[in-house]
């Protein structure tokens, strides 16, 4: 038959050993009008071979360390032993570097149009463990398998393979499967394809599979079956999906539900079960309130499995239905798939919101955020990149997207985008258009061009701005109202698109906020003035409905009651909420802080305007009472963020920073900083962890002794301009981040350079290399003080910028706290300031695990003096990288330090306690 392809398979499971045996036969229909002399298979299972795959690297990118650090026999590979043709003659095979996962065979001739290829693989696989991407194997040999046999690649005038990369995203051609599956006795096989025969032997069964015009064939062997199977009218669901609280009969009806929906608006499913598992799930859940723990889920427990049964059946279902290809024309499979789910919600949860249950709790339903629906959480997510500049487009190849986007913003920008679409095309043109098209392309190669050709042959309304700026662009929806002009029977007004696109916006007409009609306008290239009936209406209103996932919904309205009901009301918020568009507010959330000793426990509150989703212009006002130093400090902060597209300089930050503190017992500091940022980074690659940044700052500063100090300042009070250039790609397995700093002062100038470098080897030892090197340009302060010099183990953070608990201490625990900033040097030496210039080499590596041994040298000079070599060793803990690690010194310019007079004093920590900062740690797997 033309078009079809057989996959035959015998696979032995040897469980203890993590081993597939396989012996497989493979017919490939050629379907091109090429002649093809080789053909491309994915081997996917050989993706975890080494820590250099594809695969591996991904890995690294989004700092996923299991990988890397796992054993040789927890990764696993794929052993090919033989292919040969029909005739038993040898085939010739290889893999490429670039993709290890991928096996080019050489047909010994060539393969003609419309004619087939049989041939025959013999390999072992070793699982690798689940550890890494919930498929594989477990501690308790329970197997998991997605793309765990070989299959052939897709050729459609060109062969389309590519690597593994944790994106769930095979491209074959469909095909009819034949397996035979030898396993133990005393484990139950789950499978999507039709059991046709069990066999029990000795100590193994053999079980007999098929299953027509298949893509891939997920398969389970469990000692402990969870997994449940609902007949229905429309198919036979298999499913392992959490179900706490649920009674059989409840299920039995919700599955039913979900059946009867996608057959109603997809169409029938083309095999008789459709298998979903807890493992999909759990790689594309519902993220945001769904995923708290269960004493604080807000959403009834039916609700909660309707949707994580409806959202992966969905994807099951268009996986295994539309033949596209999932690395590069995601974007269509994905857009139904969330497309449906909010289609769901709408017809059977209209009144659930956004914070479920939590809604009508007293203090919380006051919120904006309160006032949501479920399905506005979509565009939340997708703005949250848009607005922070790191949205990419949906035709862009998946691998290259953030995982953030990759997994949640891109999905969802394609859904509300198809939502966006049918309200513009309106009358229900689209869904049947869907139903249509997955009709006439179920299990055909297709691609989303087919799809647009089907939409526009069913609507005269002009879409190209879908399938060009929505789809294909960066481009951001954003538009306000201007010059309004009544007459007695019409209204003049003017629609401003801020802009460059084609997309179309709607316009209500409001009167007691009641919609009396609905506009849709088009094609505003910069801006377009309409006129309306005037039909005694109040207010004019653009996306009232919020249909259209528009960046800035602040100026959309316009009343016609007179210039004061167009001014927003302030309003106080506890806490940050989500923006009102409506009201200018203010939110208002009570600080307790611990910044430093002096200050002990601050107490206070936060005045700001920051919102869940960011705003351009920020201020934060933060008064506080220092309950050590029974005084009000606080700090104050206003910026405005530009940002820039398809640049590499992305975002320029104007701001002006002021801090009010303790900097010793008695002694307090006041900071005025004006500062102007540049940030670059990659604008063809947002996956790179590189970036630039070019800072500019004026500090002025001045201090407070007062009569209980323990500190003494001669030198007056200063200012100091400040210049950073920074360039660093903070990578998992090589890390490198370098700098220059120059300074001037009245009474001083001083330029530095900056660089750092760590690598994490094969074997998982990591090196850690540092080097710093600064001079004065001039120095005119007094020769007595080092308050301004360079240092070789503690600065005195003249600028306040390091985050010392501690900073004045010459003894005691805050005194060993450990800042790598200028020398770096962890000993306490006799020389330990540098008047005129500094220059070290930090280096350490891996002992053990996170036990590393380290080392420093430099020479420090001063003025009138020769340049004194320095040296000093030791252990390191690196428990977490630039967060938490202790230092002890052995050896230095001052002996074994190890045997001196109070050892415990000479050990030095660095620890961070900034939630920002440990954010950072959890932000960087995303974006």
């Amino acid at each position: 038959m033309l078009g079809q392809n057989r996959i035959d398979l015998k696979a032995k499971f040897d469980v203890l050993n993590h081993i597939i045996s396989i012996e497989q036969d493979i017919t490939y229909q050629n379907s091109s009008t090429d002649t093809l002399n080789v053909i491309y298979l994915n081997d996917w299972n050989n993706a975890y071979s080494t820590k250099s795959t594809p695969l591996a690297k991904r890995f690294a990118e989004e700092f996923s360390t299991k990988f890397h650090f796992a054993k040789n026999d927890e990764r696993g590979y794929t052993n090919i032993i033989s292919i040969v043709d029909k005739q038993n003659s040898d085939l010739e095979y290889s893999r490429s570097k670039e993709h290890p996962d991928v096996i080019k065979v050489v047909l010994n001739a060539p393969l003609l149009p419309n004619e087939s290829f049989s041939f025959s693989l013999v390999y072992n696989v070793l699982v690798p463990s689940d550890t890494f991407t919930n498929y594989g194997v477990s501690k308790f040999s329970e197997f998991n398998l997605k793309y765990w046999y070989i299959t052939p690649s897709v050729y459609d005038g060109e062969w389309q393979y590519y690597s593994n990369k944790n994106l769930d995203d095979l491209y074959t051609p469909k095909a009819d499967h034949t397996f035979i599956i030898e396993y133990p006795k005393n484990y139950k096989l789950i499978s999507e394809l039709n059991l046709l025969n069990l066999n029990p032997k000795d100590s193994t069964q053999i079980a007999i599979l098929n299953g027509k015009d298949r893509i891939n064939s997920e398969l389970s062997l469990l000692k402990f079956s969870n997994f449940e199977f609902f007949k229905t009218d429309f198919l036979t669901l298999y499913t392992n999906i959490e179900d706490k609280g649920i009674t059989a009969p409840e299920k039995g009806m919700i599955v039913d539900n979900i059946a009867k929906f996608m057959t109603d608006n997809i169409g029938p499913y083309p095999h008789d079960n459709l298998l979903i598992t807890e493992i999909e799930y759990n790689k594309d859940p519902l993220y945001g309130l769904n995923q708290l723990p269960d004493f604080i889920r807000p959403f009834p427990d039916n609700f909660q499995y309707e949707l994580k049964v409806l959202k992966t059946a969905l994807n099951s279902y268009l996986e295994n239905t539309l033949l596209i290809n999932p690395r590069t024309d995601y974007w269509l499979k994905e857009g139904l798939q969330i497309y449906f789910l909010m289609k769901y919600v709408k017809e059977n949860y209209p009144d659930m919101k956004l914070l479920g249950t939590l809604a009508n709790v007293w203090g919380i339903r006051s919120f904006h955020a309160a006032d949501l629906n479920f399905n506005e959480q979509y565009t939340l997510f997708f703005m949250q990149m848009a607005r922070t500049n790191r949205d990419q487009p949906l035709t862009m190849a998946k691998d290259s997207l953030i995982k953030f986007n990759a997994n949640i913003a891109g999905k969802y920008k394609s859904g509300i985008g198809l939502q966006y679409l049918d309200d513009f095309i309106n009358s229900n043109i689209l869904e049947e258009t869907i139903k249509e098209y997955i009709k006439e392309f179920k299990l055909k190669p297709s691609s989303s061009n087919d799809f647009e050709s089907f939409l526009k042959q069913r609507t005269s309304k002009d879409i190209d701005w879908f399938f060009t700026d929505y789809l294909t662009t960066r481009k951001k929806i954003d538009f306000k109202i201007r010059d309004v002009k009544k007459t007695n029977d019409s209204i003049k007004l003017t629609v401003k698109n801020k802009r460059d696109n084609d997309m179309p916006v709607s316009l209500f007409a409001l009167r007691n906020d009641s919609v009396v009609s609905k506009t849709w306008v088009e094609h505003i290239k910069g801006s377009k003035t309409i006129t309306i009936p005037k039909d005694s209406i109040d207010k004019l209103v653009l996306n009232y409905d919020n249909s259209i996932p528009e960046y800035n919904l602040r100026d959309n309205w316009k009343s016609l009651k007179g210039f004061f009901f167009n001014n927003k009301p302030l309003q106080f918020r506890l806490f940050k909420d989500i923006e009102d568009p409506n009201y200018n507010q203010v939110f208002l959330m009570p600080l307790v802080e611990f910044n430093n000793i002096y200050d002990g426990f601050n107490i206070g509150a936060k005045i700001y305007n920051k919102t869940v989703l960011r705003k351009r212009f920020i201020y934060n006002l933060a008064p506080q009472y220092s309950t050590n130093s029974k005084t009000v400090t606080g700090s104050a902060q206003v910026y405005y963020s530009q940002d820039i597209e398809n640049k590499n300089l992305y975002n320029i930050v104007y701001g002006i920073y002021g801090n009010y503190a303790s900097y010793a017992q008695d002694a307090f500091f006041t900071l005025i900083s004006p500062n102007l940022t540049f940030n670059f980074r990659d604008d063809s690659n947002f996956r790179s962890n590189e970036f630039q940044s070019l800072n500019f700052r004026y500090l002025d500063i001045s201090r407070n002794i007062g009569e209980n100090s323990v500190v003494l300042t001669e030198e007056p009070d200063y200012a100091v301009f400040n210049i950073r250039y920074i360039d660093a790609n903070p990578g998992l397995i090589n890390y490198s981040k370098w700098y220059s700093d120059i300074q001037f002062s009245k009474e001083f100038g001083k330029v530095s350079f900056n660089y750092e470098y760590r690598k994490l080897s094969q074997r998982n030892r990591q090196f850690n290399f540092r080097f710093f090197a600064g001079s004065f340009l001039y120095n005119k302060t007094d020769i007595t003080s080092d308050y301004f010099s360079f240092a070789l183990d503690r600065p005195t953070d003249y600028l306040f910028d390091y985050a010392y608990l501690g900073r004045s201490e010459a003894s005691g625990i805050f005194s060993q706290q450990i800042i790598i900033a200028e020398g770096g040097f962890k000993s306490k030496l006799d020389t330990p300031f540098a008047n005129q210039w500094l220059t070290t080499i930090n280096a350490s590596t891996t002992l053990w695990r996170y036990i590393e041994a380290y080392g420093d040298i430099g020479l420090v000079k001063n003025k009138y003096s020769d340049p004194v070599f320095v040296y000093d060793s030791g252990i390191r803990l690196n428990l977490v990288t630039d967060y938490f690690e202790v230092y002890f010194p052995v050896y230095s310019n001052l002996g074994w330090e190890i045997g001196q007079p109070n050892y415990d004093e000479k050990i030095r920590f660095k620890f961070t306690v900034d939630p920002k900062v440990l954010l950072g740690l959890f932000r960087r797997r995303w974006y």
